[in-house]
């Protein structure tokens, strides 16, 4: 990118970008994989485009402040999961407020819409069975495709931690699979 006539700059180190080229980019490239990710999370695609876009916000404030510009989309996805268990615990704040102890077995669910062109729906219902750390560790691994170390960056636990999430959650929802059928 030339700066003046004659000076370029080199658009590959993040390290020279400012904060809005840099979030910029990082939105263009990773903006649809994490609102998928915050859909499987909140069951919502409002709710999921809030939480990302709240992420990228918070990134875009901390960025002069971040050690390795090169974790920013690591952060951006341990802020998703976290601003996704944020949403989760407001909504069911506001549900028991509304309804008492539980909303109604018969609400309608967000994710109808929202989750329509996934061919396994009851792979999604066994998965939102799970408890949430073990949820959000298969989400992140098998949707997300990422590595123990990236979801225990995400998660903000060991990797240890992430195979114990993983394997418990894989086990469990086998046994809700094996119920179904």
């Amino acid at each position: 990118m030339l700066d003046t006539p004659g000076e370029t700059r080199s658009v590959q180190d993040p390290r020279e970008w400012n904060a809005d080229e840099a979030i910029t980019l990082l939105f263009t490239a990773h903006y649809r994989p994490l609102v998928r990710l915050a859909v499987l999370l909140v069951h919502d695609q409002d709710m999921a485009e809030d939480v990302a876009q709240d992420a990228y916000v918070a990134l875009h404030a901390k960025w002069r402040s971040l050690r390795d510009t090169d974790k920013a989309l690591a952060y951006l996805r341990a802020s998703v999961v976290n601003r996704a268990r944020s949403a989760l615990r407001r909504r069911s704040v506001a549900l028991r407020y509304l309804f008492g102890a539980a909303p109604p077995a018969d609400m309608p669910s967000a994710e109808a819409g929202a989750l329509g062109q996934i061919e396994h729906e009851e792979i999604l219902n066994a998965l939102r069975k799970l408890p949430t750390r073990q949820r959000e560790a298969l989400v992140l691994r098998y949707y997300g495709d990422l590595s123990e170390a990236q979801i225990a960056d995400a998660m903000g636990v060991s990797r240890g931690a992430v195979k114990s999430h993983t394997s418990r959650g894989m086990a469990a929802l086998r046994g809700v699979l094996e119920k179904a059928t």
